[in-house]
């Protein structure tokens, strides 16, 4: 058994139903279609349902059971009745059901804090997880980019490599073509200095260097002819040369 110690109805009659229902019901007309009412419907609301259900479960929809199971009949048969609201108190049970209830209460919020808590504990290792794989992907993605770099700049020593080697090649080519160049101006010139002239001054030259000459068996008297030396020019360079190697050699006999 459990006592509901008060039970609160809020009610209103409509001024145009009071003459009505005073005539039907008196001026006691709530003790009729509330007070007793709602004793009855509590006994239904409680003889349906678990001393759980009552005292814990369902405690808080009672007023609304109470107000619309009130307000029906009243609409029914006293139409001038309004239920405004019902408030029930928490009801009374023995000491023991208490003390039961209180336990179960207890495991019920331990239970509760331990599934708190194990959400707490779930919701920080995902957000570790997340920090973690933000971690790993920020650490791959600097990697990345690091990698990317190193890349970039061995292909930017690899081509300032090649553009030296070029740079070179070019400039050895250049200095090749200079020097081929040159040399065909070198001969080039080397054969327009092959002339009578040219020759009849490097002869006069190359006589002129030497201290002493002698011809012959004995020291003679030396004669320059001038047109000995232009019979000696018109010969061919190869004859001429033949011909000074065999007198530089009858003047180094003559000499020793």
């Amino acid at each position: 058994m459990i006592n509901f110690e008060k039970i609160e109805v809020v009610n209103r009659l409509g001024k145009g139903y009071v003459y009505e229902t005073l005539l039907n019901y008196g001026v006691q007309y709530d003790k009729t279609w509330i007070y007793d009412k709602i004793h009855h419907e509590i006994n239904q609301f409680c003889s349906s349902r678990t001393l759980q259900e009552v005292y814990i479960d369902v405690f808080y929809q009672i007023g609304e059971k109470m107000k619309d199971a009130l307000q029906g009949d009243c609409t029914r048969y006293a139409p001038g009745i309004e239920i405004i609201s019902v408030r029930v108190t928490k009801p009374t049970i023995p000491q023991s059901i208490r003390r039961n209830f209180e336990h179960m209460e207890e495991e019920r919020s331990k239970v509760l804090i331990s599934i708190e808590r194990q959400r707490v504990v779930e919701k920080e290792a995902e957000t570790t997880k997340k920090i973690a794989i933000s971690e790993a992907e920020k650490n791959a993605k600097v990697s990345k980019i690091l990698m990317e770099q190193k890349l970039m700049e061995k292909d930017s020593a690899r081509q300032q490599q090649e553009i030296g080697n070029q740079m070179y090649m070019a400039h050895e080519n250049i200095l090749a073509d200079a020097a081929f160049y040159r040399a065909m101006k070198e001969a080039e010139a080397n054969k327009l200095k092959l002339t009578p002239q040219f020759l009849e001054l490097k002869f006069i030259e190359a006589i002129s260097n030497n201290t002493k000459i002698f011809f012959g068996d004995k020291v003679p008297n030396m004669v320059l002819d001038q047109r000995l030396l232009g019979n000696f020019l018109q010969r061919m360079p190869g004859e001429m040369a033949r011909e000074v190697n065999s007198e530089k050699v009858s003047r180094e006999r003559s000499e020793i």
